[in-house]
Formats: structure tokens, C-alpha cells, sequence
């Protein structure tokens, strides 16, 4: 089954602008990556910045695993859920009860 056009399109659009963004950025790490490591072969006092180095690998990697932990369980497939979650368990403590009906329409 095929989605609409126009959710095509948008995933399109956004994965292409996705790509515009990161792109630049992941060449840039690149690079910087390259040139620590040709320092550390060349020079003897560049080492010290080894340890400030592999704490952000640390620390990306385990951003990384988070996220993608966070994909895998589903987290991001209805990202407005809580917040009328919010609202209905609000309108519950103010003494009256609201349908989702009047929910979704405010």
C-alpha cells in the first residue's frame, strides 16, 4: 500500500533537508577528526587532548544509543499524545471531565 503524494513528498522534502544540514557537519567532524589524529602521529605534546576527545565519543555514543533505543521503542510515533494527555488528566483534577471529542476541538 502506498502512502498519499503529499506525505511522500514531505518525507522527501525532509530527508533532503536533513541532508543539507548534516551534511556540512559531518564533513567538518570529519576533517577535524582527521587533523587530531595527524597531530597525535606528529606531535608529542598533542596527546594531552586525548582524554577531552574520547569523553565526547563517550558521551556522543551514548546520545546515540539513547536515540536510537528511543526509535526502536516508539517513541516518537505520536509526539502530541502527552500533551492532551495533559490536558484531559488537568480538566479531571479541575472537578469536571472532558470527551476527547472536546479535547481534540479546543
Amino acid at each position: 500500500m502506498k502512502p498519499p503524494p503529499s506525505s511522500r513528498s514531505k518525507r522527501y522534502t525532509v530527508l533532503g533537508l536533513a541532508f543539507l544540514l548534516l551534511a556540512p557537519g559531518a564533513y567538518g567532524f570529519t576533517e577535524k577528526l582527521v587533523q587530531f589524529v595527524r597531530t597525535l602521529n606528529t606531535d608529542n605534546e598533542a596527546g594531552f587532548t586525548i582524554i577531552p576527545i574520547s569523553n565526547y565519543f563517550l558521551i556522543a555514543g551514548g546520545m546515540a544509543c539513547m536515540l536510537f533505543w528511543a526509535m526502536s521503542n516508539g517513541m516518537f510515533r505520536d509526539i502530541e499524545k502527552p500533551k492532551y494527555t495533559m490536558l484531559q488528566h488537568e480538566a479531571e483534577l479541575d472537578g469536571g471531565s472532558i470527551t476527547e471529542e472536546e479535547l481534540y476541538d479546543a
